[in-house]
């Protein structure tokens, strides 16, 4: 008899793949290991709970256990950690509730997720200080804004959590600062981006800390303030997020693997360098599609995929995981804000690329046709081969634009390409030259140049 299919982790990669392997082998035995309560939950809707558009936290939940165990038939344990792991036993060592008993593996899924990072900041166990990661963390800023009210917040960090919390927190009726070490929000979405989305916060009301290292916090048993280096600012609530890291401490004592990220390294089929010991999600390497080196994408559609894909290679169908683009869109108050590929000219440069780009504002519409509005597209590619490497876009509308240049990337498309495509044309929707097209037609004119 086959032993089963063990999985580690709850949550996108881990009950994709547990899902997909049911459906490909109803009679194979799939169990999985889920410390937590939660499972299969979207935490990027985790902002828009706490801001009031999400109505219970439960509506987060894509399916719930007792669907996974009545309908899909995956011995899901939830409440059950698993503390070791021994591949040459094949085995995985699993506590619950003071018990603790082996579990036997045919094959093994690490999808132990990331965690939010913890700087050691001075006050951090202080009431009123949080990272947001997790369902449980979300429950608790939301109930702290209902019971407390606090007036000031203080986000610690300028990447998708701290832009995403400004927009749920101001809409509160909270007054927000934003604290970021570099010189910009949004890193990865490149300087034009940023500059437009850092304008408009401030219009909105947020106060932006550029450039400003946060020392750590103060308070009488609750947060006060945020202590700087030659001063201090008032905030009752505090929100960490500078960022993740994979949960790899299980799977590296176990003497499976880092790869370069300090992410689980996998091949293309998720596995790691035991045959029969796969990892997936916000903890395993991903392939990145420009470089072709590994990457770490802590990104929801990055986890689904690859656990989708281990679930049909564990059951026969030896299915690739994919490659990442790195594709992803955040919303800032009333704009929109994507990126793919690789837009850092230094990190183009380090992959042997020798990076050009454009940067061009473009309306969403015909000038004649009501609703049009700027869109800033940023597209980079390579002088040389004129391949494409990335973009970012930003605007009140048509983010989404970037789906278009991701799938370019994927298809290794040039400029030249890029800029013959036939794109769809009507005045509610786009201009005869969508905003990517002209973005191309002024590329390509600069490498012709």
């Amino acid at each position: 008899m086959t032993e089963p299919f063990v999985i580690v982790g709850g949550d996108a990669a881990g009950m994709s793949a547990a899902s997909k392997a049911k459906r490909e082998a109803p009679d194979r035995d799939v169990i999985v290991f889920e410390k937590g309560e939660w499972v299969s939950y979207a935490a990027c809707g985790m902002p828009y709970y706490i801001k009031g558009e999400v109505d219970d936290l439960e509506d987060l939940v894509a399916v719930t256990p007792e669907e996974f165990r009545e309908e899909r038939d995956v011995d899901l344990r939830t409440g059950h950690e698993v503390v070791a792991i021994d591949p040459e036993a094949k085995t995985v060592t699993v506590e619950t509730d003071g018990e603790r008993f082996e579990q036997p593996y045919g094959d093994l899924l690490i999808a132990t997720g990331a965690r939010a990072i913890e700087p050691p900041f001075d006050g951090f166990d202080l009431e009123g200080v949080f990272t947001l990661r997790s369902m449980n963390e979300a429950d608790a800023i939301e109930d702290y804004v209902d019971d407390r009210g606090p007036e000031t917040a203080a986000i610690v960090g300028g990447g998708y959590v701290g832009v995403e919390m400004a927009e749920a927190l101001t809409e509160r009726g909270i007054d927000v600062s934003i604290f970021e070490m570099l010189p910009q929000t949004l890193q990865p979405f490149g300087e034009e981006t940023a500059r437009v989305v850092e304008d408009h916060l401030r219009e909105q009301g947020v106060d932006l800390h550029l450039e400003t290292a946060v020392q750590g916090f103060d308070g009488d048993e609750v947060v006060e303030t945020v202590a700087l280096e030659d001063s201090s600012v008032a905030a009752d609530l505090v929100v960490v997020g500078v960022g993740v890291a994979p949960n790899v401490s299980l799977a590296a004592e176990a003497g499976i693997e880092l790869g370069p990220t300090d992410a689980i390294a996998t091949d293309e089929y998720g596995r790691t360098n035991y045959d029969d010991v796969y990892a997936a999600g916000d903890c395993a390497e991903a392939t990145n599609v420009v470089t072709g080196e590994p990457d770490h994408v802590p990104l929801a559609l990055t986890a689904n995929r690859a656990g989708r894909a281990i679930g049909s290679t564990v059951t026969g169908d030896p299915t690739p995981t994919g490659p990442t683009a790195g594709t992803a869109i955040v919303k800032a108050f009333e704009l929109g804000a994507a990126r793919t590929g690789v837009i850092d000219p230094e990190r183009a440069r380090e992959a042997g690329f020798d990076p050009v780009s454009v940067t061009i504002e473009a309306p969403t519409r015909p000038h004649y046709y009501p609703g049009a509005t700027e869109l800033t597209v940023t597209l980079v590619a390579d002088r040389e081969s004129e391949r494409v490497l990335g973009a970012s876009i930003v605007g009140h509308e048509g983010t989404k634009r970037i789906d278009t240049i991701a799938t370019a990337l994927s298809s290794e498309l040039t400029v030249p390409e890029l800029q013959e495509l036939d794109l769809a044309y009507a005045p509610p929707f786009s201009p005869v030259w969508d905003p990517v097209l002209t973005a191309a037609k002024v590329l390509n004119g600069k490498l012709e140049g």
